[in-house]
């Protein structure tokens, strides 16, 4: 085997972007004491811990989840590495990749809390502001930079953005948090279901090529979703400060702080009006603009990424295992670059044990030919600039490591939040439900066929939508039902939900028992391929059912519900117990909630 020297893991770790600090580690130790002697009250350690992080975990104050902040989803074999031995050291051994980029141990101890911040201070990486009433995580297109259809990279641009607000007093005490989506063209990001959404754009001005974004302010999901409304036909790139200030100064001044349920930024803009909320904005941006000083801006590092090719091959012709084409197909995007590709890495609802991030760091270094990887909208991760030469002994490498299921960009990759595995609010076991489906889908192979593969199925534990339900072909948010004495999980199904040009939220259906919910999926799947015409696609279709268009039996959302409420109906709990209790629990369902923190 000839095989390329690539740089040891003991080759140097300082990390390019330092976002740690490491007195926050102490301070925060120091913190906890002070709660546990009773010397600072619950709600102000609360607020305090969730600034650092820390968020809170199910039915206990003695843990929490760290929540790890990966702007623009970039991240590093080393910090992987690093995040894998926190796990082991501190938490269940495994991790979470969120809906946002983040990376998340939970079930930590709350004097271990620090520690973890120690650790992460090593690799530059940090948890501060990843909760609480703040910007979170600044979130960028995992494709930015490959896509196709992109205009430029904006990966530059959402780093600068998330290095100007970390730790910036502008955002310290906002009304409620505050979300940020770069993405790289209208297909491959969720820019209007987010506080300010953006994608760059080139425009042509006296001869000249100009850079800036299309921005899209107020949207966002949760117990009330809103899409997002567009600024501006163009916005410059140096106006793209002084237009995030303007936006966070007015949400600040102007937001909600007295009702919880009402104080997100797209409710403002709801009960003004856009174009009162957008006069706003806009002529607060000019009093910005007049005012900001000169060395307010953002340092927008605009040099491309070292590309270095080959990093590992091999010269060895063994023989690639069975399953390749079905996970080439499904999982790996061709690249703007010629010769590359980009590899959507499927995790089973975000979940990754230690031993994997090990891999997924040694993979990164072998076969990344940017040296880094990047996590994803949907709980996956993705290695870029992977020649098309070296995609069969990475499928190989996967396969190894528990990590070459297919199916990631397709049905069969359902996204669940962590639901009652973790989160206060939590109706359901929505994380485990995602498994299941997931399991399903790759045992009947559906993530073969391609009239699924634009579809999404969203699951949330509650209508929270974390787990981003509104915006699925076929989305669930959690809650219970009973009959007579005795309680079912359940879950709400709407249809319809999309997040690309013609983002719009999905149309409510039915209540679908959680036991009965992949039979529902999968009799959806055969009503549409009864009734399909040809070259459909299940999202095409239901989108014609839940505009009334379509001209088959099914016509309507109504006409849906209607065939599908056979399937729905709970047996007693003597003739299936089974029915009664939710994934992952032998015991009855029964509805127990906290103080839920996503809220705060």
């Amino acid at each position: 085997m000839a095989q390329q020297l690539r740089p040891s893991k003991s080759a140097s770790k300082k990390p390019k972007i330092d976002w740690s600090r490491r007195e926050e580690a102490d301070n925060f130790a120091r913190t906890v004491k002070l709660y546990r002697q009773g010397k600072i009250d619950h709600d102000s350690f609360r607020r305090f811990r969730l600034q650092h992080g820390a968020y809170g975990t199910r039915m206990t104050d003695d843990y929490a989840m760290v929540r790890i902040k990966i702007p623009a989803g970039q991240i590093y074999p080393y910090q992987l590495e690093k995040i894998a031995q926190l796990s082991e050291m501190y938490s269940i051994g495994s991790a979470h990749v969120s809906t946002r980029e983040n990376i998340q141990l939970h079930w930590v101890v709350l004097e271990d809390v620090s520690e973890i911040m120690h650790g992460l201070a090593d690799v530059g990486l940090t948890s501060r502001e990843a909760c609480g009433n703040t910007v979170r995580n600044v979130m960028c297109s995992p494709l930015s930079g490959v896509c196709n259809d992109e205009m430029f990279d904006a990966t530059s641009y959402a780093i600068a953005t998330a290095k100007f607000l970390l730790r910036n007093p502008l955002n310290q005490t906002l009304p409620r948090k505050f979300k940020f989506n770069f993405s790289c063209c209208e297909k491959h990001g969720m820019i209007r279901i987010a506080d300010v959404g953006l994608i760059p754009q080139i425009r042509e001005l006296d001869g000249k090529k100009q850079r800036g974004f299309k921005i899209f302010l107020g949207g966002g999901l949760g117990n009330k979703s809103f899409v997002g409304y567009q600024l501006e036909d163009f916005t410059p790139e140096e106006d793209l400060l002084y237009t995030s200030i303007a936006v966070l100064q007015i949400f600040d001044r102007m937001g909600n702080r007295k009702n919880m349920a009402r104080n997100r930024m797209r409710y403002l803009v709801d009960e003004m009006g856009w174009d009162k909320f957008q006069n706003l904005i806009l002529k607060q941006r000019t009093i910005v603009r007049a005012t900001q000083s000169v060395i307010v801006r953002l340092n927008i590092n605009q040099k491309p990424n070292e590309i270095k090719r080959p990093i590992s091959i091999s010269s060895e012709n063994g023989s690639v295992p069975d399953g390749y084409a079905r996970w080439l197909k499904s999982t790996t995007y061709k690249q703007k670059q010629e010769g590359y590709s980009a590899v959507f890495v499927t995790l089973e609802a975000g979940d990754i044990t230690a031993n994997q991030l090990r891999a997924m760091a040694e993979i990164t270094m072998d076969f990344s030919a940017e040296g880094f990887a990047r996590n994803g909208f949907s709980q996956d991760i993705i290695l870029r600039y992977v020649h098309e030469s070296d995609l069969p002994r990475l499928y190989s490498r996967l396969l190894e490591a528990g990590l070459a299921n297919s199916g990631s960009l397709t049905m069969a990759s359902a996204v669940g939040c962590s639901g009652t595995s973790s989160c206060n609010l939590a109706l359901t076991n929505s994380h485990r439900l995602a498994k299941e489906i997931q399991r399903k889908f790759l045992e009947l192979k559906l993530d073969e066929d391609d009239d699924l593969s634009d579809a999404t199925i969203k699951i949330s534990g509650c209508p929270n939508s974390c787990g981003q339900h509104d915006i699925a072909t076929i989305g669930f948010f959690g809650g219970g039902a009973r009959v007579g004495k005795d309680m079912y999980p359940n879950y709400s199904m709407s249809l319809g939900g999309r997040f690309d040009d013609k983002t719009m939220l999905g149309v409510t259906c039915m209540r679908v028992p959680v036991k009965r919910a992949i039979p529902v999926i999968l009799k959806i799947i055969e009503l549409f391929k009864k009734n399909k015409q040809p070259d459909d696609t299940l999202s095409r279709w239901i989108d014609r059912i839940v505009h009334d268009n379509e001209s088959s039996e099914i016509k309507s959302i109504k006409d849906m519900k209607k065939i599908l409420s056979p399937l729905v109906i709970p047996p007693s709990k003597a003739d299936d117990p089974d029915f009664y209790s939710d994934y992952g629990t032998d015991t009855s369902y029964h509805t127990i909630t906290g103080k839920g923190e996503c809220a705060a």
